[in-house]
């Protein structure tokens, strides 16, 4: 792994402090976050909820919720169907409650992956109008490309909203209303806070969209709703769906947090209890990441992800506690499908592709369902852009991840041809074609990465945040470090170098797989840490070592300690 350190100008760094009356440290990381002007960085250390844009500024939002005014004066009839993926899933428990609240009963139905397929299609339509044809229909984390089956809908009297986020080529959506920030955006927009947001963050801005209109019109329901109590639901999307955490995502993660926190939703209160997540201790974005996400998206995977949308609805605890408990079952079996796959796919990169820029996988016996989390571990395991795909009859369905620099939108679109459906977002895209296709779309997948990397993938590379002396490793800059919360994609969590360490006691092997260990600083403070996965890289001892780490709270007995973890290590010189 090569280490890489590009320290800011000491001048700029000694304004920032100055200005925005923070430590040298702060100022540093606040540089290296972007935020280079006083203000922009206070607002980053502060995200407020009255700093989110106006939502009308959105293309086609003021149509969106203007349509949803009249849904709601004329008591209409309404059919939402969302996505299968947490952000889907958070979409459609948003709006749904929301229109409650307005004395709608909309109905929900959630694409069944098996029967169904990726998004709007055809069958999943047909399903969601068996229980009859509503005035209206919404469709949410999907859409954008569906132009024939949003045609199906309009053919029948049905009128259409979609709201997703996934980029697109192709010609917008034509007789319906779209609100997706990256189809047809201004130029001048192009780095507005409110452009990487999710479905359920367009949701929220929609929500918002139609409480300012009908505040207007001194609606009385409209001046219950508190737009505040949803966002334990936005943040969730929000942090699942991989989406940058800065602008108007890092507000309303900041504060779907807090929410997510106080657990008021038995559905995630009863989710929490099942995957081991204590409230009291604070909701971090990897609490979502690795422990909630994966059990909501478990049913998606392999069952029907209305279950997930019908724990986040209910009240009743008895249902969700049973819901919870059965997501759990879900979360372990696709743990297990994942392994197996994992392992196959590594051998067969091992065996076939080191040598290849960008990589496609297929086996007729993995589960299309869990190939993406397979697409990410070998993605970072390899350090270049994957493509996992499963078996679904004919047809090859998957997904791909990429590294930083690697944008997997533009790549597919120069090796697209033999393609039947695919789309997503930079780092993660959903594909499908026909298992004839496969060889040709893997050459061209990897001529395509290589061109856009201009050659050969380089090395995996640990950008190092700032270097720092053990004295320097204490509770106070942990606390500065809260500041710069929630740490996610586009805000990555920072990464420490502290030069000369010396350890005086081998490390502690545990589980055979990490080790604890202990540092000392000048004065002879003690400093605990650990490294997870490197028991096989144990470093020595009474030699000066450079430490490559992260910074972190160890809740204890109660107690709020300091732990390093261990990232890299390597000789000093």
């Amino acid at each position: 792994m090569r280490w890489t350190h590009t320290p800011p100008e000491s001048a700029t760094v000694a304004a920032l402090m100055k200005e925005v009356s923070v430590s040298r440290v702060l100022a540093e990381l606040l540089l290296r976050a972007g935020q280079n002007q006083p203000e922009a960085a206070a607002a980053f250390l502060q995200p407020t909820l009255a700093s989110l844009h106006d939502p009308f500024l959105l293309r086609n939002l003021a149509a969106g919720a203007s349509r949803l005014r009249q849904a709601i004066a004329q008591k209409e009839s309404i059919v939402v169907l969302g996505d299968y993926d947490v952000d889907g899933v958070t979409s459609t428990a948003f709006l749904v409650l929301v229109l409650r609240q307005f004395g709608l009963s909309p109905r929900f139905v959630v694409p069944r992956r098996s029967e169904d397929g990726y998004g709007l299609s055809r069958s999943a339509i047909d399903r969601a109008l068996e229980g009859g044809k509503p005035h209206l229909f919404i469709a949410l984390d999907c859409g954008t490309n569906s132009h024939a089956e949003a045609a199906y809908l309009r053919g029948q009297g049905i009128d259409v909203l979609v709201i997703d986020h996934h980029r697109s080529k192709e010609e917008p959506l034509k007789e319906c209303i779209l609100i997706n920030p990256h189809v047809e955006a201004d130029g001048t927009n192009a780095d507005a806070a409110w452009r990487n947001l999710c479905t359920v963050g367009l949701v929220f801005k929609l929500c918002h969209g139609l409480l300012k209109q009908l505040r207007q019109e001194n609606h009385p329901v409209a001046f219950q709703i508190k737009l505040r109590d949803h966002l334990d639901l936005v943040a969730l999307g929000t942090v699942a769906d991989l989406v940058p955490l800065l602008g108007e995502n890092r507000i309303l993660a900041y504060h779907g947090l807090i929410t997510l926190q106080e657990a008021r939703r038995p559905g995630i209160r009863a989710l929490m209890e099942v995957a081991g997540v204590k409230p009291v201790l604070g909701i971090i974005p990897t609490d979502i990441s690795f422990r909630l996400g994966p059990r909501i998206n478990a049913s998606g995977r392999l069952a029907d992800a209305a279950l997930s949308v019908q724990l986040l609805l209910s009240d009743d605890r008895g249902f969700c506690n049973d819901t919870a408990r059965q997501l759990d079952v879900f979360n372990r079996e696709r743990q297990d499908i994942e392994r197996a796959i994992t392992d196959e796919a590594e051998k067969c990169i091992e065996q076939n592709y080191l040598a290849s820029a960008g990589i496609v996988l297929f086996a007729e016996n993995w589960h299309p369902g869990v190939v993406g989390i397979v697409a990410g571990r070998v993605t970072r395991k390899y350090n270049r852009p994957c493509v996992v795909l499963g078996n679904e009859g004919d047809m090859a369905k998957g997904s791909g991840r990429s590294v930083d620099g690697i944008n997997l939108v533009e790549v597919l679109g120069t090796c697209c041809e033999n393609l039947t459906s695919w789309g997503g977002h930079p780092m993660a895209v959903g594909v499908s074609l026909a298992k004839i296709h496969i060889e040709s779309f893997r050459a061209g997948f990897a001529a395509a990465v290589r061109a856009h990397a201009g050659g050969d993938i380089a090395a995996a590379r640990l950008d190092l945040a700032v270097w720092l002396t053990p004295e320097q490793i204490n509770e106070q800059l942990l606390e500065e470090l809260d500041q710069l919360h929630p740490f996610g994609q586009g805000n990555p969590e920072p990464v420490f170098g502290v030069r000369g360490v010396v350890l005086r006691a081998v490390p502690e092997v545990f589980k055979e797989q990490h080790f604890r260990f202990i540092l000392e600083d000048g004065r002879g403070r003690r400093l605990h840490g650990v490294a997870w996965k490197m028991a096989h890289r144990c470093p020595p001892v009474d030699v000066p070592l450079d430490f490559a780490v992260e910074l972190k709270w160890n809740h204890f007995n109660n107690r709020k300690l300091l732990q390093i973890g261990l990232i890299d290590w390597r000789r000093s010189g």
